[in-house]
C-alpha cells in the first residue's frame, strides 16, 4: 500500500489528560517529514470527560466501556470529518487500562466504525502487536521523534519529552539512520506528569488544570514526599518501561495534608523529580530537552524539569515544532508505516522481542 510515496495522513491523538482529542496531517512517506498540514482540536464537555473518567481502569466488556467508546468514535468522526485532504487516518483511540505485563492494554474505539463515517482507511490498534511480542505496547511516538530530530538538522544526541497526563523521553542519537538501529533510540514513560496534578486541582478548586503552573509557584515543595515518592521501584526498573495514568495514584493521599499551593508544588515536584531520575538510564546527557504537550505550558514545572536535570530544556516550538500536535502528528507517521509494513517499535522504544510493525488497516466498505 500507498508504494513509498509521500501522502497526506491525519493523525488523532486523545491522551490521557483527558481534555480532548487534537488531529493533525503530515506529509510523509513514512520515513521522512516532508511537510506539515492543517490541525484541529475538539474539547471534551463536562459529560464526556465524565463518561471517560467514569471508565479509566476498565476492560472490554466492563460497565461504562462500551459508552466510552462509542463517544470516543463520535467525537473523532466529527473532528477528523472536518479535515479534508487525507489519504489515510491514524486513529489512536483513547487508553482507559494499560497492564502490559498481565492483562495488556486497552483503548477504546473502533477503526472499523471510524473508516466507515469518514470514508478514508483508517489505521488503528496500534499497541497490541507489540504487547503479544513482550512489548510494554508504549511508548509510541520514538519513531516519530526521531524522524523529527533528523527534520531539524540534529547532530547532537537530544531527547523529546512529552508531558501529557503521564511523562515519556525519547533519547535520540542522530547520527543513526534508522530509528530501529542500535544505539538510535532509548524510550520509557518517566513517571506522572499533569494527570496528578490535574487530579488534585479538579478535587480541591474544581479547576481542569493548575493554569501556568500558578498556584505551585505560590507553594512550597515537600522533599521528603519526593523522596518517598522516588523510592518508588519503577525509578529503578531498566527501560524500555511504562506507566499506566493511575499508577501513582497514591500521591494524592500522600499531600492530603498539605494546603492547596504546597500540595500542588510538592505534586509538581515529583512530575519533574521522575523526569530527572529518568535521565540516569540514558546512555548520555542529551544536551536539550524538547517538550512537547500540555505539561510544556506550567512553568513551574518547566523550571523544575531544568533545575533538577541541568540539562537546558525548552518547548518544542523553540525549533519551529507545534506541541499541541506532536502525538496527533506521530499517529498520521505511524499510519503511513503501518501502510508500508515499516516497523513502529523496536526493542529500545517498547522492550519488545524484536522489530514490530503494529496497527491494522479498516478500509471503508
Amino acid at each position: 500500500m500507498l508504494e513509498g510515496r509521500p501522502v497526506w495522513a491525519l493523525g488523532a491523538m486523545s491522551g490521557t489528560s483527558l481534555d480532548g482529542v487534537d488531529a493533525a496531517m503530515v506529509l510523509t512517506d513514512g520515513e521522512v517529514i516532508h511537510d506539515f498540514g492543517e490541525t484541529g482540536y475538539r474539547a471534551y464537555s463536562d459529560n464526556e470527560a465524565g463518561i471517560l473518567r467514569a471508565a479509566l481502569g476498565r476492560w472490554p466488556g466492563e460497565p461504562g466501556v462500551e459508552e466510552a467508546a462509542r463517544m470516543v468514535e463520535a467525537v473523532h468522526a466529527e473532528l477528523l470529518g472536518g479535515i479534508a485532504g487525507a489519504e489515510l487516518v491514524g486513529f489512536h483511540g483513547q487508553t482507559l487500562a494499560h497492564d502490559p505485563k498481565t492483562r495488556g492494554t486497552h483503548q477504546a474505539g473502533d477503526g472499523h466504525r471510524l473508516a466507515e463515517a469518514l470514508g478514508v482507511p483508517v489505521a488503528w490498534d496500534f499497541r497490541t502487536a507489540d504487547v503479544a511480542l513482550g512489548g510494554e505496547g508504549a511508548p509510541l511516538a520514538p519513531f516519530y521523534h526521531f524522524a523529527l530530530a533528523k527534520f531539524i538538522g540534529a547532530e547532537a544526541p537530544l531527547a523529546f519529552l512529552n508531558l501529557g497526563g503521564v511523562g515519556n523521553i525519547t533519547w535520540i542519537d542522530p547520527a543513526h539512520a534508522l530509528p530501529e538501529d542500535e544505539g538510535a533510540l532509548l524510550a520509557f514513560d518517566t513517571g506522572p506528569a499533569n494527570a496528578p496534578i490535574n487530579d488534585l486541582m479538579r478535587a480541591r478548586r474544581h479547576l481542569d488544570r493548575d493554569e501556568d503552573g500558578a498556584l505551585a509557584a505560590e507553594g512550597f515543595v515537600d522533599e521528603a514526599i519526593v523522596e518517598a515518592f522516588l523510592a518508588d521501584p519503577y525509578f529503578l526498573r531498566v527501560p524500555p518501561k511504562s506507566l499506566d495514568r493511575d499508577a501513582f495514584a497514591g500521591l494524592s493521599r500522600a499531600v492530603e495534608d498539605l494546603s492547596d499551593a504546597d500540595a500542588v508544588a510538592s505534586v509538581t515536584a515529583c512530575a519533574a523529580a521522575s523526569v530527572a531520575q529518568g535521565l540516569n538510564h540514558c546512555p548520555a546527557l542529551p544536551v536539550r530537552l524538547l517538550v512537547c504537550g500540555g505539561g510544556r505550558k506550567n512553568a513551574a514545572l518547566m523550571g523544575g524539569i531544568a533545575e533538577r536535570t541541568g540539562v537546558p530544556t525548552f518547548p518544542v516550538e523553540e525549533v519551529g515544532l507545534d506541541g499541541d500536535m506532536l502525538e496527533a502528528q506521530a499517529f498520521a507517521y505511524l499510519a503511513v508505516r503501518v501502510a508500508r509494513g515499516l516497523p513502529t517499535s523496536c526493542p529500545a522504544t517498547t522492550g519488545v522481542a524484536a522489530n514490530v510493525g503494529g496497527g491494522t488497516i479498516s478500509e471503508p466498505a
